[in-house]
């Protein structure tokens, strides 16, 4: 903390301290139980999803858009200039505006599967169908890319995304940042089991769809589409393991431009995948 700011203020904006150093901040937010939440729309996105809110932190021009809100906060909102929060968090906040955020339960995977946890991080029995078109993600470890594929699945209609046990935070400030606040609007639940996870997914009556860049595989437009279909997601490196490729009942590829193959372009980025992929997947899904 800058010697400028108040020994008891700092204490008080402990929860925003060193946004940056993301070993510690992963450390701190799972001890405590809090994320933090960047700008006015990611803010009421997250309250508007129950999440409660701990204090906010904001410069003096963002009181009044977020004065309704403010106002229920008494005690815990913190008005000061751009150079203490540069100074707290360590970089300029250009939204001007932080919320530290409770965090809520995380369902298990088959309350998910199952239709019954109607928002992130909280277990909402829900009389309603279950998912019919899910994500599941192994092992993405970058942040922004996992809240960028959460932000994408929202966008084109997927119901639910699981999550391997090494994957990134969705709730991580990047993450959350980057997906604009979808990660509030999909039903999501991180497995305790890689090896055997996927087992529960199939249980559940999902088709599996393994994405992979190899050519040979089948197109994602020609591919199977049931009544539930579960697709498969891998790492930014090495994409889907060889047992969660052997696990899917079908492997599927994005087909590449053979102008862009000869030039050595044989594959796209796990979001541009994805957000092509997503689309394909709402074939045959009802609207």
């Amino acid at each position: 903390m800058p010697e400028a700011i108040d020994p008891h203020l700092a204490d008080q904006l402990a929860d925003y301290a060193n946004l940056r150093d993301v070993e510690l901040r992963k450390s701190l937010e799972a001890e405590h139980g809090l994320f933090i939440a960047e700008g006015e729309k990611v803010i009421r996105r997250a309250v508007a999803a129950g999440y409660p809110v701990r204090s906010v932190l904001l410069t003096p021009r963002w009181t009044e858009p977020l004065a309704d809100l403010l106002g229920t906060l008494e005690g815990r909102v913190h008005v000061v200039d751009d150079a203490v929060v540069e100074g707290v968090t360590g970089f300029q906040v250009h939204r001007g505006a932080l919320a530290a955020m409770e965090r809520l339960p995380l369902p298990a995977p088959g309350k998910v599967l199952a239709g019954r946890a109607s928002s992130p991080e909280r277990e909402v029995p829900e009389p309603g169908t279950r998912p019919r078109r899910i994500l599941v993600l192994e092992d993405l470890v970058d942040h922004g890319n996992v809240g960028a594929i959460f932000r994408c699945a929202a966008a084109l209609g997927v119901d639910a995304i699981l999550l391997s046990p090494r994957c990134a935070d969705p709730l991580y400030r990047r993450a959350v940042k980057v997906s604009m606040g979808a990660v509030f609007a999909i039903p999501y639940a991180r497995m305790d089991n890689w090896y055997e996870g996927l087992e529960e997914v199939r249980a559940a009556g999902y088709r599996m769809l393994a994405l992979t860049p190899d050519q040979g595989a089948t197109p994602m437009d020609t591919a199977e589409m049931s009544d539930r279909v579960a697709l498969l997601l891998g790492s930014e490196g090495d994409g889907l393991s060889s047992r969660w490729l052997r696990e899917a009942d079908e492997r599927v590829c994005i087909p590449m431009s053979p102008t862009a193959m000869a030039a050595g372009v044989d594959s796209l980025n796990v979001v541009a995948a994805a957000a092509i992929a997503c689309h394909g997947l709402m074939r045959g899904a009802s609207v």
